[in-house]
């Protein structure tokens, strides 16, 4: 906006600094003004192109590790190892690009308009009457004048000019569940209106709001980039590293530190031994390449690709990041908002009482009378949150048992409302009913001192409680021809109180105990007065403990945050800043933390979670900064979500578990044999054609079902754990593949015979590695239909390979019968170990 801060201005020095007017800017004007602000509209979602996405891909440590592998065998002529890396890179990286720009696709399909047109006062010349008209939204200038009606969306930032009875619902903004009264009021002083950058002053209302009830009108003071809802397009800054980031970093840093020392032990003991120079070298390569885990980007991306499309298609959640699948997979504790989230938009009855706090239902429908004539006298366009809670609990006939007179509706200066009505047969009187605040209802009524304590009290536990509290009273009067004033609402009779919560959102308290189950700590951060927050906690069975308030957190340090925040359930007056440096407390307290937010006071700690978290009806700059949309703010699609990403990250850890014991026990089987043998133990076109195979087997795990305790806790790639996995089984697999070279020693002669060596460790590795894809998994037996195909088609290959003629030019040939016999007693043997093992380790 030009000139000084609207929030520091009198609407006349507003429209001054504007150069407008109240009449509204001309045509000529506008249309200049458009010129150099340009078009009412948001920052325009920059889409990334296929080939930075690409690139991007690449950041990954492992899938950057194997292109230098497949270079490396490129430089030393391994082509084919070279061409199988390299595809296998390509094909990962455009999985994942793939699968990001579907769900890129998706949500920009789900962007809506903050809203299509306003109501604008322009003229056609200067000296031309004001007209009123639509005009589309985009089209609005810093200087135009608008009125505002109920249901209006507020199209840019305005100053108002005039306001009757104007509530505004900022909760887009502030996350505050109640709309907030606005009028045309002067500014507080100078530097008093928005310098905290809240959204508080009473005379401005923000893009983002609507209209809850009354009206206004306003002058336009900024639009496009220069409002505060588009502001939070900016300042986004590098993104933390996510549980994902972490815990596969972890792992492919592992691996990487034992396939950069496997090629030079290889070498030197070539070379130390039996004299070999770098003849070996790519013998040595296809060693680290017997090592890596060639399909761990594919299966990575093709687990989190299936589970994505999965989840968009079954439960219309729609994963943006596919890495955040796993993030969700490893999520311990979620942030929510309390609004939408655990309750409805919406408060309810939550019962009536007399002065002494016993239930009286009469007063139900006394103050349900007052809220239907009210809303019929008055002309007023819709009943306000709380009128429409009362006309929901009584039944439409007790509302209008009386016949309606006259209505003084509510304002926020009386902070009353009064019907007037003709009860049956009063001939000559009319009753008052007078709805509103407890302390302008009670000092309206004739009590004495300690009575309307009394009142107050009850009315204080009530509100304590986390209950909003209506007071509702009557007065009979002689009937008047002339109109009614609030001057007759006084000597009135107390009839009681009526007390709102809000409605509890359908299926909350299921959803927050089944993400209990799943070992998922839900905290409520909140905008909302504690006791109201900690009222709906409870509601839903979800201890609040000791609430939090914001004051307290601004005397905290970010270390004793953190530790605070893990015992504490509801942070409550919470402001944007406060929900981020809750969620990166938590964080770094060594939580995997999820947030669940969709107004522009969210952005903030949507973008410091491991896992951002919007619903599709969220504003759309929350959508874009979010990892994950969801059809509706329902805590029971993140539980269908928490278990796909479970689901995802339990195969990708089966296979990380097999493969890599696997492919260590036959690393060492192979360094042991290159020291043994006159002759390299495994040529490098065998390597190569093994670990084709076993590869194309292994994706099988993205149709794998993890066992059902996996799903139940959060699912985290510990590099310790599956050292100790691949250590334990890797040498299990490498005593049983020694224990072959002397079942080929004494059947085969293949100490001396490089083909025969070759051929019955070609065969032994495969069908061992078809028996761990089934005994090493986790999930419920048996294994699915592709596994156990998978499974079948290694093993043939591996018994039949050696006897076909493609066997002669990969160096294979065939072996005497008492191979495979004693071959069959080592598997049997082997098989037996390997389920006592796993047994062992089930058990508590």
């Amino acid at each position: 906006m030009p000139g000084a801060g609207p929030g520091d201005l009198t609407p006349l020095h507003v429209l001054r600094s504007l150069d407008a007017t109240p009449r509204g800017l001309t045509e000529q004007d506008a249309t200049e003004r458009l010129a150099l602000y340009g078009p009412n509209t948001l920052p325009a979602h920059r889409t990334v192109s296929w080939p930075v996405r690409l690139v991007r891909s690449l950041r990954d440590p492992f899938t950057a590790v194997l292109l230098v592998l497949g270079l490396v065998s490129a430089a030393v002529a391994s082509w084919g190892t070279a061409c199988v890396i390299l595809t296998l890179v390509a094909v990962s990286c455009a999985l994942r690009s793939h699968g990001e720009h579907r769900a890129e696709n998706a949500v920009r399909h789900l962007r809506e308009l903050v809203a299509s047109t306003a109501t604008v006062r322009r003229r056609d010349t200067a000296e031309a009457a004001p007209r009123t008209r639509e005009t589309p939204v985009d089209e609005l200038v810093p200087g135009d004048v608008i009125r505002l009606g109920p249901g209006d969306l507020v199209p840019a930032d305005v100053r108002l000019l005039r306001a009757h009875g104007l509530t505004v619902d900022q909760s887009a903004l502030t996350g505050e569940s109640a709309p907030v009264a606005k009028e045309a009021t002067e500014p507080p002083g100078p530097g008093g209106g928005t310098a905290d950058g809240a959204f508080t002053p009473p005379h401005l209302c923000f893009q983002g709001s609507s209209v809850a009830s009354g009206s206004a009108s306003a002058v336009v003071v900024a639009t496009g980039a220069g409002t505060r809802f588009a502001a939070a397009h900016t300042g986004r800054g590098p993104r933390a590293s996510t549980a994902f980031d972490r815990s596969v970093h972890g792992i492919s840093w592992v691996l990487i530190r034992f396939m950069l020392i496997t090629p030079p032990l290889v070498l030197m003991a070539n070379a130390a031994l039996r004299g070999r120079g770098l003849e070996t070298l790519p013998f040595a390569v296809a060693v680290a390449v017997g090592l890596t885990p060639e399909m761990l980007p594919v299966i990575v991306t093709t687990c989190l690709a299936r589970g994505a499309a999965l989840l968009a298609r079954t439960h219309g959640v729609i994963v943006r990041r596919l890495p955040a699948l796993h993030d969700l997979g490893a999520v311990d504790v979620l942030c929510v908002d309390k609004t939408g989230t655990l309750t409805q938009d919406r408060p309810e009855v939550a019962g009536a009482y007399d002065a002494a706090g016993q239930d009286a239902p009469d007063v139900l429908g006394w103050a349900a009378a007052n809220a239907w004539w009210t809303l019929q006298l008055a002309d007023l366009p819709a009943p306000d949150a709380l009128d429409e809670a009362l006309l929901d609990a009584v039944d439409p006939e007790e509302a209008m048992a009386h016949d309606g007179v006259a209505a003084l509706p509510f304002t926020p200066e009386r902070r009353v409302s009064t019907a007037v009505v003709r009860m049956p047969g009063a001939l000559g009187e009319r009753t008052l009913i007078v709805k509103g605040a407890v302390e302008s209802v009670v000092e309206r009524c004739a009590l004495t001192d300690a009575e309307r304590e009394e009142v107050l009290a009850h009315a204080g536990r009530r509100a304590a409680a986390g209950l909003r509290v209506l007071a509702v009273a009557t007065a009979e009067r002689p009937a008047r021809t002339g109109e009614y004033t609030p001057a007759v609402e006084r000597g009135l009779t107390l009839r009681g109180l009526v007390a709102f919560r809000d409605a509890l959102a359908p299926g909350a308290d299921h959803a927050l105990a089944g993400l209990a189950e799943r070992g998922v700590t839900v905290k409520v951060l909140t905008g909302d007065h504690p006791a109201t927050a900690a009222r709906a906690c409870r509601d839903l069975g979800l201890d609040p403990g000791d609430v939090v308030g914001a004051d307290r957190i601004d005397a905290l340090t970010d270390e004793a945050l953190a530790a605070l925040a893990a015992t504490t359930t509801v942070f409550a007056r919470c402001t944007p800043e406060h929900k981020a440096r809750i969620t990166a407390a938590l964080r770094r307290h060594g939580h995997t933390t999820g947030f669940l937010g969709d107004g522009v006071n969210d952005l903030p700690a949507l973008r410091a979670a491991d896992v951002g978290i919007c619903p599709r009806g969220g504003v759309e700059v929350a959508r874009e900064s979010a990892d994950v949309v969801l059809a509706d703010k329902d805590l029971t699609a993140i539980g269908h979500a928490i278990a796909a990403g479970r689901h995802s990250s339990g195969n990708i850890a089966t296979y990380l578990r097999i493969t890599l014991s696997s492919n260590l026990g036959n690393v060492i089987a192979m360094l042991a044999a290159g020291l043994l043998l006159p002759f390299l133990p495994m040529l490098p076109v065998q390597v190569l054609v093994q670990n084709l195979c076993f590869d194309a087997a292994q994706l099988a795990f993205a149709h794998d079902r993890p066992a059902p305790a996996a799903l139940r806790r959060p699912t985290v790639l510990r590099p310790r754990s599956f050292l100790r996995f691949i250590t334990g089984y890797g040498l299990l697999g490498a005593l049983a593949d020694l224990a072959t070279f002397g079942a080929l020693a004494l059947t085969a002669g293949a100490w001396d015979d490089a083909a025969a060596f070759h051929s019955g460790w070609f065969t032994e590795n495969l069908l061992a590695q078809a028996l761990v894809i089934l005994l090493l998994r986790t999930g419920p037996r048996p294994a699915p239909g592709p596994l156990r195909a998978a499974a079948a088609a290694l093993a043939a290959i591996g018994v039949l390979l050696p006897l076909t003629p493609l066997g002669g030019p990969l160096g294979l040939t065939s072996l005497p019968l008492p191979y495979y016999a004693l071959l069959a007693g080592i598997l049997a043997v082997y098989v037996l170990v390997l389920v006592g093992v796993r047994t062992r380790q089930a058990q508590p």
